[in-house]
C-alpha cells in the first residue's frame, strides 16, 4: 500500500555535527512519512538560512518541523543529559508556540526512563551563554537557552502553518558549565540521549498529523 496523502514530511533540524552523528546514529524506523535531517551551521542566522532553503522545496511544503540538539540549562538542579521540551521558543524577533507538547514529554519520559524531561519557554541567544547572563535569562522565566531553535521555528512558521517543536538536550547547566562539548562526561551523556530520542520525534510526527484525517 502506498503512503496516505496527508503523511506530512517531517523536518529535524539541529546545528553541529556531532549533533548531526548522533542522531544518524539512533533509530531511524517508524517515521509516518518522508524524514529530513538537516545540519543548519551555528548560530541564528545560520538556522534561519538553511531551514528557509529547505523548506522552499516544494516536497516539503506543509512539513512538520522539529529543532533538536543540545542546550544550556538555565534552571538550578538541572544536570546533563536531561531533556528539555519547549512550550515556546522566543527570540527578540517573536515567540512561536509549539504543537503537541504534552504528548511529546509523555513519549520521552516512557522512552527514556531515569532521565529528567523539563518544560517551558526555550530562549535564543546569538553566542554562549555563561555567568550572569544565565542569570538574566532564568530572571525572564526561560528555563534553557541555545542558538539555534527559536530561529529554526520562527523561520518554518514563517514559510507557512505547520506543526512545530524543539526539544534538546541538555549538555551545560548552572552547577555543570562545560568547556567544550564532548571531552567530560556531560557531553558524552547529552550526546548519548539524543542518539536515543528520533523515536519521540517520529511519534510526536504522528500524533500531530492525526486531526489532519
Amino acid at each position: 500500500m502506498g503512503r496516505q496523502p496527508d503523511a506530512a514530511p517531517l523536518l529535524i533540524a539541529c546545528a553541529l555535527g556531532i549533533e548531526h552523528l548522533a542522531l544518524r546514529l539512533g533509530e531511524r524506523g517508524g517515521a509516518s512519512g518522508p524524514v529530513t535531517v538537516v545540519r543548519t551551521g551555528m548560530g541564528p542566522r545560520a538556522a534561519e538560512r538553511s531551514v528557509g532553503r529547505v523548506l522552499a522545496d516544494p516536497a516539503l511544503a506543509g512539513a512538520a518541523v522539529l529543532a533538536t540538539g543540545f542546550c544550556a540549562g538555565l534552571a538550578p538542579g538541572m544536570h546533563p543529559g536531561d531533556l528539555v521540551v519547549a512550550e515556546e521558543t522566543r527570540d527578540p524577533r517573536g515567540t512561536v508556540t509549539c504543537t503537541g507538547t504534552a504528548p511529546l514529554v509523555e513519549e520521552l519520559t516512557r522512552a527514556l526512563p531515569g532521565r529528567t524531561v523539563h518544560t517551558g519557554p526555550l530562549t535564543g541567544s546569538d553566542h554562549v551563554v555563561r555567568g550572569q547572563e544565565r542569570s538574566d535569562l532564568r530572571a525572564t522565566g526561560a528555563i534553557a537557552v541555545d542558538m539555534e531553535s527559536a530561529a529554526t521555528l520562527l523561520s518554518a512558521v514563517r514559510a507557512g502553518e505547520r506543526p512545530v517543536a524543539a526539544v534538546r538536550v541538555v549538555v551545560d547547566a548552572p552547577e555543570h558549565e562545560l568547556v567544550r562539548i564532548g571531552t567530560v562526561r556531560g557531553g558524552i551523556s547529552a550526546f548519548r540521549v539524543l542518539r536515543s530520542v528520533l523515536p519521540t520525534f517520529f511519534e510526536w510526527h504522528r500524533n500531530v498529523l492525526l486531526p489532519r484525517r
